[in-house]
């Protein structure tokens, strides 16, 4: 049997490690930490948004981010510390704005195309993962935001997805909690919102009754190419104690998020993966007042750049910002601030006395398209640099490495 290794343990490796087993290939992932979907899997905004699926590549992006840089509420931060990674990024995502319509209308097809795999795979396995499927409203406060969301809708049309032009009469009707005058939005039925994380650990935990074993706690330091496959050189923490040890397997998948640079170098490739940090706080809504003053329907404020997704009666995540500054993630009280202030502004009667706040590295290319490809070895694959959409289109590009390995290698 073909032994496969997938490195990575969030949402894209653990999704690519049931499609394989599924193919009944024999699969191990291996993850630097204790247990799978403790990175940025673990509390990102719960959007599965075909709706978001633009990309960023466009002059207005450029703009915003000089007109941001000396605000540190601004919904996109970069840190003009000089760094040859983040500027040679910078030049190839301007170098993409080229790509910006056939990039945004192939990201809502294969956003339209993970809805199936990913909501199958939960019923077939039985994950609950406080799932809505309400849709998701998308509100604009001006009417310049207003008619470039016009545009874009246009290019979702093209890739097969429909949303609908609603007033401001409309939004409230769709969600009566949302509080303010709007001047118009758009809302996409098709849409809907789960929790990454409970449903990143139940597809684990499917994988290994499947048989995928999971190696946490193991760093790789070393993939060495042999005739037959590839020797993987990992240090594993056992009881307090690191051991080294070697893994023998017929084949690679890179699903290591902003790790996946270091690794695809490793293997003789390169993979432009840049940290692009994002915040999000878990109001937990502890009162009945609370519970109905806050909203049911996914929301995304185009101005504020901020997301919200309900997470059964007693949670509400609201997440947004991007920030270009490295590998950092700590967790800025300025950043989060704006995410507590909109939710208190939007939401007056929803208690914010308890709200738990995180901050996660979105793995994105210049492009912002996921790398899902070979590698200039035999037997390595990569699936990796979904940036903000990886909980939208994981099961998707899971199913197209999938595809790509079994070209190559049988069971």
């Amino acid at each position: 049997m073909t032994h496969i290794a997938v490195i990575g343990a969030g949402i894209t490796g653990v999704t690519t490690a049931y499609a394989l087993s599924l193919q009944g290939y024999d699969v191990t992932v291996i993850d630097k930490l204790r247990y799978p979907a403790m990175e940025t899997s673990f509390a990102n905004g719960g959007q599965l948004s075909a709706c978001n699926a633009e990309v960023w590549n466009n002059r207005g992006t450029i703009l915003k981010g000089f007109k941001w840089m000396l605000r540190k509420d601004a919904p996109l931060l970069f840190n003009p510390k000089p760094s040859w990674h983040k500027y040679s990024w910078i030049a190839e995502f301007v170098k993409a704005i080229a790509g910006y319509e056939t990039n945004t209308v192939n990201t809502v097809k294969l956003a339209i195309a993970a809805r199936e795999h990913l909501f199958q795979w939960a019923e077939d396995e039985h994950i609950d993962f406080d799932l809505e499927r309400r849709g998701i409203l998308h509100i604009y406060h001006t009417s310049g935001g207003f008619e470039s969301g016009k545009k874009v809708s246009q290019l979702l049309k093209k890739g097969g997805l429909d949303r609908e032009t609603v007033d401001n009469a409309e939004i409230h009707r769709i969600e009566p909690a949302l509080q303010g005058t709007y001047y118009g939005g758009f809302y996409t039925p098709s849409d809907a919102t789960g929790d990454i994380h409970k449903y990143t650990r139940g597809l684990a935990k499917a994988c290994e009754r499947r048989g995928v074993k999971f190696l946490q706690d193991s760093t790789v330091e070393n993939i060495i190419t042999r005739q037959n496959g590839h020797s993987i050189q990992l240090q594993t923490a056992d009881n307090g104690n690191v051991v080294s040890h070697q893994l023998d397997v017929d084949a690679v998948v890179v699903c290591a998020g902003v790790g996946s640079r270091h690794l695809a170098h490793m293997l003789g490739d390169r993979i432009n993966i840049y940290p692009v940090k994002g915040y999000s706080i878990s109001v937990y809504l502890d009162s009945e007042e609370s519970q109905e003053a806050a909203p049911k329907v996914s929301l995304l404020d185009e101005e504020a750049k901020i997301v919200t997704s309900r997470f059964g009666k007693e949670r509400l995540r609201v997440a947004g910002t991007a920030e270009y500054n490295g590998t950092n993630k700590d967790i800025r009280a300025d950043r989060i601030q704006p995410l507590t202030d909109w939710t208190r502004r939007n939401f007056h009667a929803a208690a914010t006395d308890r709200v738990v706040p995180w901050a996660g590295l979105r793995p994105m290319m210049p492009d912002m398209m996921p790398r899902v490809q070979k590698g200039s070895r035999p037997g390595v694959y990569y699936n990796t640099g979904h940036g903000h959409l990886g909980w939208t289109l994981s099961a998707a590009t899971a199913q197209m490495v999938t595809q790509i390995i079994q070209s190559e290698h049988t069971a």
